[in-house]
């Protein structure tokens, strides 16, 4: 088929069946779920709670953690390097280390300076390019109480109730109360935000909210903000070390966290980093496909921090709960798993199956939606098939112009208008189809409220970390947390540099002692971690999902 050809016929009967039944469910507001029915349908549909799909952890300081098999195959692998590895030459000498240059760590190395630290005493190193993340790609916008009808308490029990209230009350807290802080100073650097006419934020609602709080710019939120914090770093002079991932943390005799080592992705050389404060800001684990699900993450989103930072003895939490967007895209096949923002569903677009029946309401918290769609297709069996035999349910985009007017769609939501444009769908007209695809870590890194691991020296901050979002993220809180934390580490970190805490010997003692761990598990294998950098060379996940040859 080619790249023009739009929808094929055998999609247009039930294509037929949704614009027959527009009209009626204009007018009507399908049911939010209680929380019995939404614990009913995660139980039996999310893939978190799918038969024989994790394994505990094995060992370490959070031994007995449920993990998805992918992600507990990168723990129980050997390091990349040697206790041996010479140490005795240090290629940078400096104050903090930030690891990944994603919207986190860019947050974390500014407020750094801002809280006194010498901009050329800092360093971020990044595995791709600058910017090069999730936080680049997010599209729906960022959460902030910052309207008269809102307030962060509202945002809490927001955030609470869509983790299932196993998040961490105290982050949380930072969370919201940082939130309106956060909208003015992206406004003086320069984000620019969505208004009115007179100015004032358009606010928009989000799946799981109680108050219209989605603070957006169009539908490339991210990409926005990331633009203004780029350029704030490079204004400030922060040196960036590219295609230069870690692949471990390195401690001193004390066990303090003392900088890493790098390496050089064209030139395969080690690059050894000591610093007093180290932050850990590597994003998710997308790239990983828990499941065989495709993924909307990133090209090197493939949970590195958090191997780095068990390694060393940090803890980790809520690790068994990983979120599926429920819109993912899943017809044309080149563009299966890529993020259909929320904000559609936001704007009035409904859910619907082959027979143009809504089933869901739109804006439910994100695992409860996903479950929807999956039921649907399966135990229903009223998905919408496609040529490459992927099912999806029903978008039906085209009623968001009805809502708010013709050009709604071009005007709100421009990438998505192009992305499917390339593929001759025009979807002012025509439904999109959507499928769960593999978004978010749910959990991460234990830390405090200033983004402190149990582990001196050692920060997170961004996806990386865990506790804030409990078992499910709410939209727009992803943006929300790296810059809320990132700015909290940053600043930590920053004072733990300047408070005299002079890093001792290098010492890659603790690689040692996990090999040890390894062997007392009975763990034998020739797997090494961090991944770095996804493997397609096989059939994998991708092309199992969309069954192409390669």
């Amino acid at each position: 088929m080619e790249l023009t050809d739009g929808y094929p016929e055998s999609m247009r009967v039930s294509i037929g069946l949704v614009e027959r039944t527009r009209p009626a469910r204009l007018g009507c507001t399908f049911p939010a779920m209680s929380l019995d029915e939404r614990k009913v349908l995660l139980t039996h549909f999310h893939p978190d709670y799918k038969a024989d799909a994790k394994r505990p952890l094995l060992f370490g300081p959070s031994k007995g953690m449920p993990l998805n098999h992918e992600l507990a195959d990168l723990f129980e692998a050997r390091p990349l390097v040697r206790s041996s590895l010479n140490l005795s030459h240090v290629d940078s000498d400096i104050d903090l280390l930030v690891i990944g240059g994603g919207g986190g760590g860019t947050v974390a190395a500014i407020w750094a300076v801002k809280a006194g630290l010498d901009p050329s005493r800092v360093m971020i190193a990044t595995k791709l390019r600058h910017g090069d993340s999730n936080s680049t790609m997010a599209q729906g916008g960022i959460q902030a109480a910052d309207q008269p009808q809102d307030s962060p308490t509202h945002h809490y029990l927001d955030v609470m109730g869509g983790g299932h209230f196993t998040n961490r009350p105290e982050l949380v807290r930072a969370l919201v109360e940082d939130a309106p802080l956060i909208i003015q100073w992206h406004e003086r650097l320069g984000v620019m935000y969505d208004k009115d006419p007179e100015g004032h934020f358009v606010v928009n609602p989000g799946g799981g909210t109680s108050r219209n709080r989605m603070h957006s710019a169009r539908d490339y939120t991210g990409l926005e903000i990331m633009r203004v914090l780029r350029d704030e770093a490079r204004n400030l002079g922060v040196p960036v070390v590219e295609f230069s991932p870690a692949i471990e943390l390195l401690c001193d005799e004390r066990g303090r966290v003392a900088g890493a080592v790098l390496i050089n992705l064209e030139t395969k050389r080690y690059h050894i980093v000591r610093a007093k404060a180290t932050i850990i800001t590597t994003g998710g684990l997308g790239r990983l496909h828990m499941q065989q699900y495709p993924t909307t993450n990133h090209y090197g989103a493939t949970a590195d921090g958090l191997v780095l930072a068990y390694r060393v003895g940090a803890e980790l939490v809520d690790l068994d709960a990983v979120q599926y967007h429920p819109t993912g895209a899943a017809f044309p096949a080149q563009m299966a798993g890529l993020l259909i923002t929320e904000k559609v569903r936001g704007l009035g677009a409904q859910p619907v199956n082959c027979n143009g029946e809504q089933f869901v309401f739109p804006l439910e918290p994100r695992d409860v939606e996903a479950s929807a769609f999956i039921r649907e297709c399966s135990q229903r069996g009223m998905g919408v098939a496609t040529p490459h035999e992927i099912n999806g349910v029903w978008l039906d985009s085209p009623m968001v112009d009805l809502i708010h007017g013709p050009g709604t769609i071009r005007a709100a939501l421009p990438a998505m208008f192009r992305m499917y444009t390339r593929f001759g769908i025009d979807m002012t007209r025509d439904p999109i189809l959507v499928y769960p695809t593999l978004h978010y870590q749910n959990g991460g890194i234990v830390t405090d409220e200033y983004g402190a691991t149990s582990v001196p020296g050692l920060y997170a901050a961004g996806e990386v970390m865990g506790g804030v979002h409990g078992k499910n993220r709410l939209m727009g809180n992803s943006l929300l947390d790296f810059n809320v934390f990132g700015r909290r580490a940053g600043i930590a970190a920053a004072n733990y540099a300047g408070a005299g805490h002079a890093p001792g010997r290098l010492s890659l003692a603790h690689v040692d002692a996990y090999e040890a761990m390894l062997r007392e598990a009975n763990i034998e294998t020739t797997r090494t971690a961090p991944r770095i950098l996804p493997d397609y060379r096989g059939k994998e996940a991708l092309e199992r999902y969309l069954d192409i040859p390669l």
